[in-house]
């Protein structure tokens, strides 16, 4: 389990940001595989998802999950749910102590959030199209709803894809800057002609100081350059392997 300090000072909640290791599934998946939609066997999945809740001492069925869907859809989280009842949307947000709030990754940032003195938690899933689209403010605003400030909120940013692996093509960055000239710090000149290379988590850490959260961590992981700890979809299309297991980060208040 990887943590960050700033959250590690959110005394009144608890977070992980889990490595690959330590599960039971095997191929692409092996082995802390914590995904559903991964293609990995159901049972498999449950399991290593308990795994993961038995590191941080919490019950399996307090764990929930979003079907992450790259959108800027929040949602308010009273109890757990139902695998089958997953709602569609990217990030959450709860005040009710116990209830693990998770992100399922492999390349895409997730985002931890904690407001100590409100005793309110989110999460966020940010792939680039949620970055843009809002879904870390998202989060923060549904943790306003709960009564959160967000000149309190501390995030923590993950293990997900760095800078040196992220390529992209020309067409690219026109979007976000069109929508934030400052942004441009974020890509710089790729090695081939006419491509950039994308700090993902640099472009989320100036959205969330441009939306007035003050305190905001990352991990400084590249989830594609580090096999051993941590699954990468841009890994596996780059190998031609059709699938990847999925990662979990969670976060939940202490009861």
């Amino acid at each position: 389990m990887i943590h960050l300090a700033g959250l590690d000072e959110c005394s009144v909640a608890q977070h992980a940001f889990f490595t690959r290791q330590g599960g039971v599934s095997d191929g692409p998946y092996a082995s802390l595989n914590c995904g559903w939609g991964s293609g990995d066997r159901a049972e498999r999945v449950e399991r290593n998802r308990g795994i993961a809740m038995a590191m941080m001492q919490l019950p399996p069925d307090r764990l929930v999950t979003c079907r992450q869907i790259h959108s800027a859809a929040a949602v308010i989280v009273e109890q757990p749910w139902r695998r089958a009842a997953a709602p569609a949307a990217d990030a959450m947000a709860t005040n009710r102590p116990g209830l693990v709030l998770g992100v399922l990754s492999a390349d895409c940032a997730p985002l931890l959030l904690c407001d100590p003195v409100a005793r309110v938690i989110g999460t966020a899933h940010a792939g680039w199209r949620g970055a843009f689209r809002g879904v870390a403010e998202a989060a923060v605003a549904a943790m306003e709803r709960l009564g959160a400030a967000r000149h309190r909120i501390r995030v923590g940013i993950g293990p997900c894809i760095g800078l040196a692996s992220y390529e992209v093509g020309p067409e690219f960055p026109q979007p976000i800057l069109a929508n934030d000239p400052a942004a441009e710090r974020y890509f710089t000149i790729a090695p081939r002609p006419g491509r950039f290379m994308f700090d993902l988590r640099g472009y989320l850490a100036h959205r969330l100081a441009r939306s007035g959260v003050p305190c905001v961590e990352a991990a400084t992981h590249d989830t594609a350059a580090e096999p051993g700890l941590f699954f990468s979809y841009r890994r596996a299309r780059l190998c031609g392997q059709p699938n990847f297991g999925l990662g979990l980060s969670a976060i939940v208040i202490n009861d």
